[in-house]
């Protein structure tokens, strides 16, 4: 095991969460996701694999949701049946099988791109299906997901307080951003070493790419791809939450910060899924607001952000039409991107990927094994029909959680939840564009998690009956 300075980050915040209890660590563990490129430790003898610091306070949150009194059984009220806890653990259930059994089962039977490190010693290329490192590392990320979920989920049904939320939220896009702005300030000032304790994993950092003279700005992660989908997730929630809040003070300037930090990472997957979302919501809102219970707000955003999206089309055409840098921005970003050496390498990931559902017959390759640049190709890819059947059912029972507005529902819950749904949306269409694995990353699960409990302790709130019969345990038990 290899210590690395940001090994005392993830001690100190392991201390905190003993110190503030399980309830009142979901801020703490919040904070932490940002630091993308952060390791807890190294671990040389499997293959250089990273623990990272929001790994290990993963690992110690719900390791402090299971030894709170009646926790480990709270924990299984999370996987009520056809809930989205339900699917995500038989999802669980099978990864495990597809990570250990299926590169056996079909070694030899067809070649994959590996996401070992050992298989990419030498660059990322084609190699035999069979076990591998990436197989456990990957299966391991997975296990993460499912007990973020697990506890977020069980602690927000225990306590259903959405203003925590939303300041747990408000910590993360703060932190976020100010990495950023270190970042590229610190390469400006010809010191791009500064932020090196912080990105102490086993991955390659790409902190001093430019585009078009600009840095690119990676803050904590790795690399721009990764800050602007963490970024997108911020954006699709604070999106939704200013919709519905009109009162809200911190909305307006987290969402403005959060629009600041997509444009500013340079990923063109961002830039696209941006958009994706953004017409998604438009529409899903307008939709909805058409309804007799439409609010002026909520129609009057549709069509404001129905007339600044054909404004900004305009205008984003005319610069490109007149202005020569603007013209090789966007062409670099967006518009040759697949004419480019790393996009032709990504369609051929995802076409190889398909053929390794086809070879394997439908089962997948197994996980950990497959290498794509699309989220349902890498999943089919890996995990077959199964796997994803079970990955979309997970998803489909996320976005139909309800949304309490009862008498005794909590103030701001539905909001709240919503957001959440909509940062889940708007990190799975990038997801969809450029993702290797079928594992969506801890913010996804952190999310889903919060909204999922929330949106069942909510409801357990306003039925105080029904709440009491569920809980089987006094609500101060977490405390």
């Amino acid at each position: 095991m290899e210590i690395v300075p940001s090994t005392l980050i993830a001690l100190i915040a392991l201390a905190a969460m003993l110190v503030r209890g399980p309830a009142r660590s979901v801020g703490v563990f919040l904070a932490l996701t940002p630091l993308g490129a952060a390791a807890a430790f190294n671990l040389p003898a499997v293959g250089g694999a990273t623990i990272g610091v929001a790994d290990i306070a993963a690992i110690g949150l719900f390791g402090l949701v299971c030894l709170t009194p009646a926790g480990l059984s709270a924990l299984v009220g999370s996987a009520r049946p056809f809930g989205p806890g339900f699917w995500l653990l038989l999802l669980a259930a099978f990864c495990v099988v597809a990570a250990l059994f299926l590169p056996r089962l079909f070694a030899g039977e067809t070649q994959v791109f590996a996401i070992s490190r050992s298989a990419n010693s030498d660059g990322i290329a084609v190699h035999d299906l069979g076990p591998t490192t990436g197989n456990l590392t990957q299966l391991f990320r997975m296990g993460l997901g499912v007990m973020v979920f697990a506890a977020l989920a069980t602690l927000a049904r225990r306590h259903p307080d959405p203003a925590r939320i939303v300041a747990a939220m408000a910590l993360a896009t703060a932190i976020h951003a100010a990495l950023g702005v270190l970042d590229v300030a610190s390469a400006a000032a010809g010191l791009p070493q500064l932020l090196d304790p912080i990105r102490t994993a086993n991955y390659a950092i790409l902190a001093d790419h430019y585009m078009m003279g600009m840095k690119r700005m990676i803050g904590g992660f790795p690399e721009a791809s990764a800050f602007g989908f963490y970024a997108l997730g911020l954006f699709g929630f604070w999106l939704a939450y200013w919709t519905s809040s009109p009162g809200s003070r911190v909305a307006p300037w987290m969402l403005a910060l959060s629009a600041v930090l997509l444009l500013r990472s340079t990923s063109s997957a961002a830039y696209v899924a941006t958009l994706a979302f953004t017409l998604t919501w438009g529409f899903w809102t307008g939709a909805m607001h058409l309804s007799a219970q439409a609010s002026r707000r909520g129609i009057a955003m549709a069509a404001w952000g129905a007339l600044a999206l054909w404004l900004a089309a305009v205008a984003l055409f005319g610069a490109y039409q007149l202005a020569d840098p603007v013209t090789a921005f966007l062409d670099r970003a967006l518009f040759d991107k697949l004419d480019t050496a790393s996009g032709v390498e990504r369609m051929s990931w995802n076409a190889q990927a398909w053929r390794n559902f086809l070879d394997t017959t439908g089962f997948g390759a197994g996980l950990g094994s497959v290498r794509a640049s699309n989220w349902l190709i890498a999943t089919l890819g890996s995990l077959g029909a199964i796997g994803t059947a079970l990955y979309l059912a997970f998803l489909a029972a996320l976005a139909r959680l309800p949304a309490p507005r009862g008498p005794g529902a909590p103030e701001g819950a539905a909001r709240v939840v919503v957001a959440l749904q909509a940062g889940c949306l708007a990190m799975l269409l990038s997801a969809l564009l450029t993702h290797a694995t079928p594992d969506l990353g801890l913010f996804f699960f952190a999310l889903a998690g919060l909204a999922a409990g929330l949106s069942r302790g909510a409801l357990l709130e306003s039925r105080p009956v029904s709440a009491a019969r569920d809980a089987g345990s006094p609500r101060l038990s977490v405390q």
